[in-house]
């Protein structure tokens, strides 16, 4: 199957002479939800401001939904919605009106109906007739949703979509999302919340001054780089580890009082019935367990920190 988005070789090089992109190749699939995750001047802004023609690319090529963003430009916006970070709305306009206007734009034709049920699903059905001046950053917030959404594109991206949000809105917007997808409709997230990626995505890439450093199927990614720890409270303080057991990826608590085991899931043996052998040899006691695997904000921490260290 086509995919949604297909980039290749991708460049930005500003006047400034800055590199912001960097030979980016990505496919995104569609139907699924994309995240984009990667510290502040990554390169995540450009990379989505270039395929929404934002953005003039310096090299390489995007199709969206099969349509060359600069060949045929207008069949490619049409098919894209986005949500920028940035709140920019018609402040003297009313929410029907711009909402409105907005799919005109596209070259969509009027319906009413789709856009009464777009601003209910977002709860702004009862300020339809306000003045965006007057919403709350919140209310402004979900108006930019609903102008994304209002030419019922087939690709849909989100900037940073909950930064400085309610919770109510978060809850919303994500349970819009999942409707979207259930529809068929791509989405391609940021976000600084990685809790929201690892509950949402199906697939997350990593980009790390305008490389991509990774992307894999969320659970891929988190069975192939996240660790297990096990942690084994002691029944008594134990003042360092013995020198026999020094080549183990053991390290003593702060307060000595627990000892924990770093282990890879990937492999057969874990080890972890050869350290309890051994602790026992040593007559080290323990009087509880527990094992905790690593979350995606870990996980992403040393990717981009080991992305840095391999080009020093």
């Amino acid at each position: 199957m086509q995919p949604a988005v297909s980039i290749q070789q991708l460049e930005k090089t500003y006047a400034s002479g800055f590199r912001a992109l960097k030979s980016v190749d990505l496919d995104i699939r569609r139907g699924e939800i994309f995240a984009l995750l990667g510290p502040n001047g990554a390169g995540k802004t450009t990379l989505i401001s270039i395929v929404c023609g934002i953005v003039t690319p310096s090299g390489g090529r995007v199709v969206a939904d099969g349509h060359d963003i600069v060949r045929d430009y207008r069949a490619a916006r049409q098919k894209i919605g986005l949500v920028p970070q940035e709140l920019s709305t018609d402040a003297f306009e009313s929410v029907w009106a711009t909402v409105r206007f907005s799919r005109g734009l596209y070259g969509r034709p009027r319906d009413d109906a789709y856009l009464e049920g777009l601003l209910r699903d977002l709860s702004l059905w009862d300020k339809r007739d306000s003045k965006i001046l007057a919403l709350s950053g919140g209310m402004k917030r979900r108006v930019l949703i609903a102008k994304a959404l209002s030419h019922e594109p087939t690709i849909l991206f989100l900037d940073e979509p909950t930064a400085g949000v309610d919770v109510e809105l978060r809850h919303d917007m994500w349970q819009m999302v999942r409707r979207l997808r259930e529809r068929g409709v791509t989405v391609i997230l940021t976000t600084h919340y990685i809790e929201e990626a690892e509950d949402m995505a199906d697939r997350i890439g990593v980009i790390n001054k305008g490389e991509l450093v990774v992307v894999e199927d969320k659970d891929v990614l988190m069975r192939r780089l996240g660790r297990k720890q096990l942690t084994l409270a002691l029944q008594a303080p134990l003042e360092r580890i013995p020198d026999e057991l020094s080549g183990l990826p053991l390290e003593l608590s702060g307060d000595h009082l627990s000892l924990v085991y770093t282990f890879d899931t990937q492999t057969e043996e874990t080890g972890i019935a050869d350290l309890l052998r051994r602790l026992g040899t040593h007559g080290i006691d323990f009087r509880d367990l527990n094992s905790s695997e690593s979350s995606l904000e870990e996980i992403f921490v040393g990717l981009v920190h080991g992305s840095e260290g391999g080009r020093r």
